[in-house]
């Protein structure tokens, strides 16, 4: 039983022990990748719980931005993994000299096809340390419209309207155009066009449209909303109204509910939303010249 047992232990031992590659003159062994592989686990969930503790204790206490709290447990997370994977390097007997054969190697699987996934980590470096668009910024890319849920290595998601999580690559972000709607002052304007019939008394249209503004509970009293008649068209008065919002959250909404106020406002104060007018002119038939009439 004992020598079952010690041809067991020596058997996973040899396993162990098994060289697998030599690396600057290192023998890599199937327990030193295990342990590599361990210890970068072990400091991953260190991360983790770094962040967590960062995150939901300190930077909370001190009422640090959302967008800064993510950023910075982003790159102490970068940082903690950095440095675990250099340790983890010396742990098992490898100089720092051996990462250039690594990166070496690397770099021949970059020319073959990792070129899209380096330009979108480092496209994440830069937006997290640039910061154009940020955690909880409404943003536009493409076709897709909605707010920045995470920034992460690779990609970034987007909650968008309909409550759908979008996976847009980091590079798009910094290669393409994107709009952010909550980019420096998060204020934001709105322009509600309306037109207005020509028999309309103009003081009464134009008080009409500032009450829309001033009843509605979403709208800034500061800067005021403005009332403006832009131009004359061919059956109406084109009237605009602007108005400015604390911040893109809600804006289809609010428009809706102005939109709605001003068809109710205009019916009770009998101000006519005219449908467009096209005038058709009948020409009556040249008459024929009774000569030509003979000759046919």
């Amino acid at each position: 039983m004992v020598e079952s047992y010690d041809s067991v232990v020596d058997t996973f031992k040899a396993i162990l022990d098994y060289r697998l590659f030599t690396l600057n003159q290192q023998p890599i062994t199937v327990a030193s990748v295990l342990t590599f592989i361990i210890f970068l686990i072990a400091v991953f969930i260190l991360s983790q719980i770094i962040n967590r503790i960062l995150l939901k204790r300190l930077l909370i206490r001190f009422n640090i931005d959302r967008s800064i709290r993510y950023n910075m447990t982003r790159i102490g997370h970068y940082i903690v993994m950095v440095i675990g994977t250099l340790i983890a390097f010396q742990f098992v007997g490898l100089d720092l000299s051996s990462l250039t054969v690594i990166f070496g190697l690397l770099s021949v699987g970059i020319g073959f096809g990792l070129q899209n996934i380096t330009s979108n980590f480092i496209s994440g470096i830069i937006l997290l340390f640039e910061r154009p668009i940020k955690v909880g910024d409404r943003v536009t890319v493409g076709n897709v419209e909605g707010e920045v849920a995470a920034i992460n290595m690779r990609a970034t998601s987007i909650t968008t309207l309909q409550n759908i999580t979008i996976i847009v690559p980091n590079s798009e972000f910094i290669s393409e155009k994107v709009t952010n709607w909550s980019y420096g002052d998060p204020k934001i304007r709105m322009d509600i066009e309306v037109g207005v019939s020509y028999n309309s008394d103009l003081d009464l249209v134009l008080k009409t449209l500032q009450e829309v503004a001033d009843e509605n509970p979403g709208i800034l009293k500061v800067p005021k909303p403005q009332v403006l008649l832009m131009s004359f068209g061919d059956s109406a008065w084109n009237m605009q109204l602007r108005v400015w919002m604390a911040s893109p959250s809600g804006y289809y909404t609010v428009r809706s509910d102005i939109n709605c106020a001003i068809v109710r406002k205009f019916r009770e104060n009998k101000i006519e939303i005219p449908f467009p007018q096209r005038d058709l002119h009948v020409r009556s038939p040249l008459p024929v010249p009774l000569t030509q009439a003979k000759e046919n």
